[in-house]
């Protein structure tokens, strides 16, 4: 059963991280087949357009190398064949480079939504193979003794297409036949060995740049999916940080409206309470005659209790939305830290004798005035000594120190010897309704607000909150007030300035600081 119930509420919270991943992959397995159908390379479609970019961008910067290669290969046959016929086949090749380099710029300009991959692709295979069998013409058209020149040429030429065309297979293979098939033409006009020897070094070399041309491409393609898989996990990064600022936005409005809605609620809640306390008080002292039945009157005190818990609970759930609001204004003057000590301690020293629990006092008298709200340094002080009286076992001792910081402050520590927190519980007790698996075990109930309200309390201060406590040794919460609050550092007001009517109180407190 309990099986059961968990796994309601698990589907009732929404799928768990481990499904969400399960679905996110179904999701991207499909989009990617979805694209390999409409693709020219079995790949994703993103990739037919990254493999055609890089192939222009590499035969765009190797353009002017391939001119000037055939610039010095069109001058190094003119040693052996006439300067008309090498002037022919330089303008051929310098043709079919100019119309690779026009195509590759011209891809390059357009947006890549609107291009006909299909066609630019059989566009790059043909300019491939027409600027291939511009460069294998330089054979055919030589003598014999420049032959070994132009299969030289032919082979640097096999390497460069290989290298450039590489991203795109097919291209690269109709570069590399035209050559493949030239230097293979040697043999119908000559069988002596060392031609043999030159075409079968120049074809083997050639099969060598094909095989390095799809090493290549196999490269390629993994640095694009690489890269396309790290732009999408970098997407839902930023989808996952959208959704989490999103969600956190909204958290903080709700609790933002609830803090407000809790704050704007005093009277609202205040009256019935008031009306419920009066009445049961009436009724509890019989002042207008003695009840029929003798359990009314006690029917009456526990309804009196009752109402003043439940008061007691709405002012501090009040005061700490207040806080979390930033509706809690406060009214600062010249308090003496040492003398509300010592008043919130005779006011719970009832309480603690009841218990059979001592107070140990260490206060120095000699601390100047601090600039606070007293009121809310009363409520910091009661809360820290009630926290205190409730975990404290009876015959136990608490030890109350108010002194100097290092640093100039004032501080008041509250200690007591109760069971003590527990390491891990340490931010549970701070949270508001927070309270310790040995608290509950041991000590009185309550609403477990007073810490939260403390701290709160003592950030509008300005000051500093620190929790120490270890199981069987007791706990102790340390208050401080900044050095800047003490009076003896705070400059005289002129009164003879008047401030500016738009000067806002705060800013006034600060300048007199």
């Amino acid at each position: 059963m309990a099986d059961l119930t968990a796994e309601m509420v698990q589907r009732g919270r929404g799928p768990s991280s481990q499904e969400v991943a399960k679905r996110r992959g179904i999701a991207r397995d499909m989009r990617s087949a979805r694209e390999r159908l409409t693709s020219t390379s079995g790949l994703e479609r993103a990739f037919d357009y990254e493999l055609l970019r890089l192939y222009a961008q590499y035969r765009l910067g190797a353009g002017i190398p391939l001119l000037v290669l055939a610039l010095v290969v069109a001058g190094a046959s003119t040693i052996w064949v006439p300067a008309v016929t090498a002037a022919f086949w330089t303008a051929g090749a310098l043709a079919a480079t100019a119309l690779m380099l026009l195509l590759s710029r011209r891809f390059l300009r357009q947006e890549p939504g609107t291009l006909p991959l299909r066609r630019w692709g059989r566009l790059f295979i043909a300019a491939e193979f027409g600027q291939s069998l511009a460069w294998a013409m330089l054979l055919l058209v030589g003598v014999p003794d420049s032959r070994t020149l132009a299969l030289f040429g032919l082979v640097i030429v096999a390497a460069v297409t290989t290298m450039l065309a590489a991203t795109v297979p097919v291209a690269a293979l109709s570069g590399l036949l035209p050559l493949m098939l030239a230097a293979l033409s040697l043999l119908l006009f000559s069988r002596d060995m060392d031609t043999m020897l030159l075409v079968a070094m120049t074809v083997a070399s050639q099969l060598f740049f094909a095989g390095l041309a799809r090493r290549l491409y196999a490269s390629a393609v993994g640095t694009l999916q690489s890269r396309a898989e790290k732009d999408a996990i970098f997407a839902e990064l930023e989808q996952a940080k959208a959704n989490s600022d999103e969600a956190r936005r909204r958290a903080e409005e709700a609790n933002l409206a609830k803090s407000r809605f809790l704050a704007t609620m005093s009277h609202e809640l205040r009256t019935p309470l008031n009306a419920i306390l009066g009445f049961s008080e009436v009724m509890k002292n019989e002042v207008f005659g003695a009840h029929a039945a003798p359990a009314y009157r006690e029917y009456a005190t526990d309804i009196h209790d009752s109402g003043m818990h439940l008061l007691n609970l709405i002012n501090e759930i009040l005061d700490l939305s207040r806080i979390e609001a930033g509706r809690y204004d406060l009214s600062e003057e010249a308090v003496q830290l040492a003398h509300t000590v010592e008043e919130c301690r005779h006011m719970m020293t009832l309480r603690a004798r009841s218990k059979g629990q001592t107070f140990t006092s260490l206060i120095d008298d000699s601390l100047p005035r601090l600039w606070a709200d007293e009121r809310a340094l009363r409520q910091i002080v009661l809360n820290l000594l009630s926290n205190a009286v409730k975990f404290t076992p009876p015959g136990g001792e608490i030890t109350i120190k108010v002194g100097w910081t290092s640093s100039g402050g004032q501080y008041v520590s509250v200690k007591d010897s109760g069971p003590g927190i527990p390491e891990d519980e340490l931010g549970t007790v701070m949270s508001s309704f927070g309270r310790g698996s040995l608290a509950i075990k041991t000590a009185e109930q309550g609403s477990g607000l007073g810490l939260p309200i403390v701290k709160g309390l003592i950030d509008l201060h300005g000051g500093g909150f620190q929790l120490k406590s270890k199981p069987r040794e007791g706990t102790e919460v340390i208050v401080t007030f900044p050095a800047s609050r003490g009076m003896d550092t705070l400059a005289a007001v002129n009164l003879g300035a008047a401030p500016t009517p738009t000067e806002p109180a705060s800013s006034r407190r600060a300048r007199a600081a």
